[in-house]
C-alpha cells in the first residue's frame, strides 16, 4: 500500500511548469496521467499522483520562498549516484535552477549524495542516493 496517494502543487505558469516537471518526472518512472487547461498530473503505476496546478486566478503570483512555512522539498530516492547526476542534468536542461550541485552531504551521513534544485514557482526537488549503511 503506498503511503502517499497523491501530492497537489500550485505553480504560477502551468505551461513552464509542464516543460520543467515532464523531463524530471518522466526520468524518475512517472506517466503523464490527466492533462487540462489548468493542470497536469504524472503516476508511477497503481502508486503516487504527482499533481501540478495553475495557481488561482484570486492567487497571489509570487514564488514560494524556501524557508517561509508551506512546502519544503520532496526528495526521491533513486538506486545510484549516477541517477542522482542524471536527473539533475535531466532537470538543469529543462530550466531548473541548481540549487545544490551533486555531491556527498556529510552532515546527513557519508553515503548521502544528493543534489537539489528549484523551479521559478520555488518548488524545490532533491534527488538522492542514500545506502543502507551496509552496502
Amino acid at each position: 500500500m503506498a503511503l502517499l496517494d497523491h501530492l497537489g502543487i500550485s505553480v504560477l505558469d502551468i505551461e513552464r511548469a509542464r516543460q520543467q516537471f515532464h523531463p524530471v518526472l518522466t526520468a524518475l518512472g512517472y506517466s503523464v496521467g490527466v492533462e487540462a487547461e489548468h493542470g497536469i498530473s504524472w503516476h508511477n503505476g497503481d502508486e503516487t499522483e504527482f499533481i501540478v496546478l495553475q495557481i488561482r486566478d484570486d492567487a497571489e503570483a509570487v514564488p514560494h520562498r524556501h524557508g517561509e512555512a508551506g512546502w519544503q522539498h520532496l526528495a526521491f530516492a533513486v538506486g545510484s549516484r549516477g541517477e542522482v547526476d542524471q536527473l539533475h542534468r535531466v532537470a538543469m536542461d529543462a530550466g531548473w535552477t541548481a540549487v545544490r550541485e551533486p555531491k556527498i552531504y556529510t552532515r546527513f551521513s557519508d553515503r548521502y549524495y544528493a543534489s537539489f534544485v528549484e523551479d521559478e514557482s520555488g518548488i524545490r526537488l532533491e534527488f538522492v542516493h542514500n545506502p543502507p549503511r551496509d552496502a
